[in-house]
């Protein structure tokens, strides 16, 4: 089985290019999913990409996902900001954890200022647009050693 990166999207990231392209751009989360597959692929891994606007959805993948995986990047949109059942599922993952966020949550409104899963993350990425999802990837092969889980 070849290695992956787990790749988890939250609710509305499915309207990348499409929501608030003054804050996130106009790139589609296809396009996400496509640099993240070449950064992963250029190591010779893989990635499995899951976006739901359902917080079930994500903690399903998360447990199917949590021991097989290399590392997980994880831009959970909302789901940031006021799951614990999310963060609850990504502290039982064997990789490291990369939280990831298109814009720069610190510049923006306050609610947004905290967030459940940095304290457990190994990194936080914000501010840098999709290519944040690059740097996150690269990260988590990394701390890997580029090998599997």
């Amino acid at each position: 089985m070849t290695p992956y990166v787990a790749v988890l999207n939250g609710p509305n990231l499915n309207l990348l290019g499409q929501r608030q392209p003054e804050v996130y751009g106009r790139d589609t989360l296809a396009d996400v999913e496509d640099l993240c597959a070449a950064t992963a692929g250029a190591a010779g891994f893989e990635v499995r990409c899951v976006q739901s606007n359902h917080e079930g959805a994500l903690l399903d993948a998360v447990h199917e996902m949590r021991t097989e995986a290399a590392g997980f990047v994880v831009n959970a949109g909302a789901l940031t900001h006021t799951s614990v059942a999310l963060r609850d599922a990504l502290v039982t993952i064997t990789g490291p954890l990369i939280e990831v966020h298109i814009s720069n949550v610190h510049a923006r409104e306050a609610f947004r200022h905290h967030s459940y899963l940095s304290d457990i993350a190994a990194g936080v990425i914000v501010g840098c647009g999709i290519e944040g999802y690059c740097f996150a990837v690269e990260r988590v092969l990394t701390l890997t050693g580029g090998r599997g889980a």
